[in-house]
């Protein structure tokens, strides 16, 4: 008796393709090659303490200026990002460079959700693809156009580029990726703003908004545009969001907090190699207990000492210890925000603004009746 062995075998083809194993096989080989080459270049470079390295160059060559290590950071994402493919890019930036925000911002009092990190470096790894010399997109692009590569990228690169502002808008204005947002007005306003900024911002780079912008107007729409964006900043100037009370206060400020709430806390001591540590972290609260259950809770014990507050105990797999608070380690300060007027009143004068922008050049449009009435109107 003969057994279909190729018929059985046709059969089982076909029901993989109708269900898409074998596309999807093929699709994850490339996947899996990816993420194995992309976890040897990580995995030496943790292994060999480059990323260590990396973040004290930044911190070093930063000066402890916030915008310049985000400056840099961003520069070095661009050159982790050349060469490699979507998924080892994410892997290799968000490995080694979006640390580096956390741990050099987190020592100059930047603190912003982990995720707003990822998007700034994944941004500028992405980037990397139209970034001359190595731009596979512009290769490609330019092997379809018969163009040449180098100008393909540098014209891709000079498009790009604008955009750039927009990562260090989600770290600064955490509100554009849906964070912090409490209510729908809140949401509308900020999809909105956002919108207009972005048009805003793009007509003030391209010089032409209803007609060709004069030099002060292009400055005044990208002003315009980036207090839209961030609105907070003009608040900070006037008002700012955070006053540093003394650590020996942590006991009322962390009793006084409601449930599930965080306190910003400023630490300072020395780590296992002896390097000084100065730091603001973050930690939960929890629910409402007795203050010190609730500091146990973060995973902090206190004691005081010479009228200072020092860590005398850590709780292992706890918030403090991922932090990487120590023993001996002093509470030196915890930042309390403070009220003031919401930072959306800043959008009225940008508004005022805009609407001149809009009139002056409205009047310059073609056909646009500038000099009053005709003879023949007046006469009448």
């Amino acid at each position: 008796m003969v057994v279909p062995v190729a018929g059985y075998f046709k059969r089982i083809r076909e029901i993989c393709d109708q269900y898409g194993v074998i596309s999807g096989a093929r699709i994850m080989i490339g996947i899996g090659v990816t993420t194995a080459t992309a976890g040897l270049v990580v995995g030496t470079i943790t292994l060999t303490g480059v990323g260590l390295v990396m973040a004290e160059f930044v911190e070093f060559i930063s000066g402890g200026y916030v915008l310049l290590m985000l400056i840099f950071t961003a520069i070095l994402s661009l050159i982790l990002g050349m060469g490699l493919p979507t998924t080892a890019n994410y892997i290799v930036v968000s490995s080694l460079m979006a640390p580096v925000i956390v741990t050099v911002g987190a020592q100059n009092g930047l603190i912003v959700p982990l995720i707003a990190v990822h998007m700034f470096v994944f941004y500028f790894g992405i980037l990397a693809d139209d970034t001359p010399p190595v731009a596979l997109a512009a290769f490609a692009a330019a092997a379809i156009s018969g163009g040449d590569p180098i100008k393909t990228g540098l014209q891709g690169f000079y498009y790009d580029i604008r955009t750039a502002i927009l990562p260090f808008l989600f770290i600064f204005n955490t509100e554009l990726l849906m964070i912090g947002i409490e209510s729908v007005v809140q949401l509308l306003v900020t999809i909105i703003t956002a919108i207009m900024a972005m048009m805003l911002f793009a007509a003030g780079t391209q010089g032409y908004f209803l007609v060709k912008s004069k030099l002060w107007e292009s400055l005044v729409l990208i002003m315009i545009a980036f207090t839209l964006f961030r609105p907070g900043y003009w608040m900070d100037q006037i008002h700012p969001s955070l006053i540093s009370m003394p650590g020996s206060q942590i006991y009322d400020i962390a009793g006084k907090m409601p449930a599930d709430a965080q306190i910003r806390v400023h630490v300072i001591g020395e780590d296992l190699e002896g390097r000084v540590v100065d730091r603001t972290v973050m930690l939960p609260m929890g629910k409402v207990v007795p203050v010190k259950d609730r500091l146990m809770e973060a995973g902090l014990e206190l004691r005081e000492e010479d009228g200072k507050i020092i860590v005398d105990n850590v709780v292992f797999g706890s918030t403090a210890e991922r932090q990487q608070i120590d023993f001996d380690f002093e509470i030196a300060g915890i930042q309390v925000k403070v009220d003031r007027p919401p930072k959306q009143l800043f959008y009225i004068p940008a508004l005022v603004m805009f609407g001149l922008i809009f009139y002056l050049q409205r009047r310059r449009r073609p056909g646009a009746d500038q000099s009053g009435p005709s003879p023949a109107t007046a006469k009448a």
